[in-house]
């Protein structure tokens, strides 16, 4: 059966109603004039519209500002029964564009080179609308169409702060570093160009600020340029280095860009369900586990992370999969590619070291397919493709003690690393693709949990034991996703900012000007 609402438009665009002959529009029929006029919740969607961008969205995008002069046109009482209608019609088209474009974002994942696998198909938008045109609260309603991310509201929030903060008289501006550093103690032209901003941002307490003069870096002033270099992913040593004077004259517009590029990259994933699920944010470096969707900051299970290098062929991917098993002790398997770039250079170099770090040639594809000997044949039949190579379980290994396998396309999953010491940098790009998690003993704990729950000590004794990998499947999968959003809002009001490491925001930019 064809809807009223959509058979008056049919017969509209077919011309079949005249406005000299036409009678007035049934209210069961159309959803935003009544009695001659347009409603009052019309007037206020139209608001929402022309205020798209407090929602990462563009007015223009809606035709906002025509409909709404048709609108006011439309105010004077008139007869004319096609005029409203087809101002009925086309606002409800452009509702529902916009209602989509909030649920579902406006490109698709797979154009920005991502494999969600998000079901994208057209909802019926006719609900939402007949809700839209009964609420008396049409804000909230349409609040409550967006993602349920607790996250996804916090940018929002700070989406309207950055463009606040970017209405202001441009407070950005910071003379050019007189060297290639500013140290603590020393002395930098623009200090208290550096003190406003940093106060105006809030990583200065205007109580500090009032103790800190002079053309110095002096300690409150430092401690403030530390607060801001942990909100920009760098690393917070209190130097006005380059990166540091790169991020502090940033405009603002800019930064709400990156909060609406975030925005629509949330919109693409599915809509969150109990969990528990584990989510990787690619450029800020960093892990978060969660029981279920309404888990706090404080709740989560986090850490550091080690992604991969930016050398496209080395991204980490941005993907969702099930994480299965767990594998204790695992030999790395050197895939093809490093194979031949890597590994067989550095043992064609040296044997010796090869076999000290735990390298040795397999025929077969098994754990316990035989071991062959560790020499020049042998290097030469895996040249030929009759042999492969893989790193003994070990302290040397590059996995360390554990891998947590999430079968995918990609062969990217987690596992611990002995490279300890690179957690200690700000940037994180060192991996061929796969994800280091700095604390393997915690993530244990947190995905064993529905398995009975694993003691550290449990964990730990497991990682270490002699013998061969040991794979331990879970009772049920957890969903990870590797994400990417360079603006993150943290639940104390702050917003994190990142580096593009993979040029993302750029072709998510291009995609959205097309």
């Amino acid at each position: 059966m064809i809807r009223p609402i959509f058979l008056l438009l049919a017969m509209l665009s077919a011309g079949s109603l005249q406005a000299a002959t036409a009678p007035q529009p049934d209210a069961g029929s159309v959803l935003w004039v009544r009695d001659g006029a347009v409603t009052a919740a019309a007037r206020a969607v139209l608001a929402e519209l022309g205020h798209a961008d407090a929602r990462g969205l563009r007015a223009a995008d809606y035709a906002a500002v025509s409909l709404q002069q048709r609108a006011d046109a439309l105010s004077v009482p008139r007869s004319d029964a096609a005029a409203l209608i087809a101002f009925d019609r086309d606002l409800s088209q452009s509702l529902a564009r916009f209602i989509t474009h909030l649920q579902r974002g406006r490109v698709r994942p797979q154009d920005a080179g991502y494999a969600l696998a998000v079901a994208r198909e057209a909802a019926d938008p006719l609900p939402a609308l007949r809700a839209l045109a009964a609420s008396s609260d049409v804000a909230r309603t349409l609040d409550a169409l967006e993602p349920h991310y607790r996250h996804y509201a916090l940018l929002k929030q700070g989406l309207a702060q950055y463009r606040a903060l970017a209405m202001l008289p441009v407070f950005t501006e910071l003379p050019p570093l007189p060297r290639r550093s500013v140290k603590p103690g020393e002395a930098y032209a623009g200090a208290d160009a550096l003190r406003r901003e940093l106060v105006t941002l809030g990583d200065l307490p205007a109580s500090d600020a009032a103790h800190s003069q002079g053309p110095q870096l002096d300690d409150l002033l430092v401690a403030a340029l530390s607060r801001f270099q942990l909100r920009h992913g760098l690393g917070p040593d209190g130097v006005l280095g380059a990166s540091t004077w790169r991020a502090l004259v940033t405009p603002m517009a800019a930064r709400a860009r990156q909060i609406e590029l975030a925005m629509e990259r949330v919109r693409w994933l599915p809509p969150p369900t109990g969990g528990p699920f584990i989510f990787v944010n690619i450029p800020q470096f960093r892990l978060f586990a969660f029981r279920g969707p309404d888990d706090g900051e404080q709740a989560m299970t986090r850490m550091n992370v080690i992604v991969g290098r930016t050398f496209s062929l080395h991204n980490t991917p941005v993907f969702m999969a099930d994480l299965r098993y767990v594998v204790f002790r695992p030999y790395w398997d050197v895939p093809a590619s490093i194979m031949r770039k890597e590994v067989l250079p550095l043992l064609r170099k040296n044997l010796a070291k090869g076999e000290k770090e735990g390298f040795e040639l397999v025929r077969g594809q098994s754990n316990s397919s035989p071991v062959v000997p560790l020499d020049e044949a042998g290097l030469d039949a895996l040249e030929r493709g009759e042999l492969r190579v893989r790193q003994r379980s070990g302290k040397a290994n590059a996995l360390g003690y554990v891998k947590f396998m999430l079968p995918n396309d990609y062969n990217v999953y987690l596992h611990s690393t002995p490279a300890q010491r690179l957690f200690g940098q700000a940037q994180r790009t060192f991996s061929h693709g796969c994800v280091r998690v700095e604390d393997p003993v915690a993530l244990a704990r947190f995905v064993f949990e529905g398995d009975g729950g694993w003691s550290p000590e449990r964990i730990t004794q497991a990682m270490q034991a002699e013998g061969p990998p040991e794979r331990i499947d879970l009772r049920a999968p957890i969903r990870v996703v590797m994400f990417y959003a360079t603006a993150v809002a943290a639940e104390d009001g702050r917003v994190l900012f990142f580096q593009d490491v993979y040029r993302h925001d750029l072709r998510l930019e291009k995609l959205l000007v097309r």
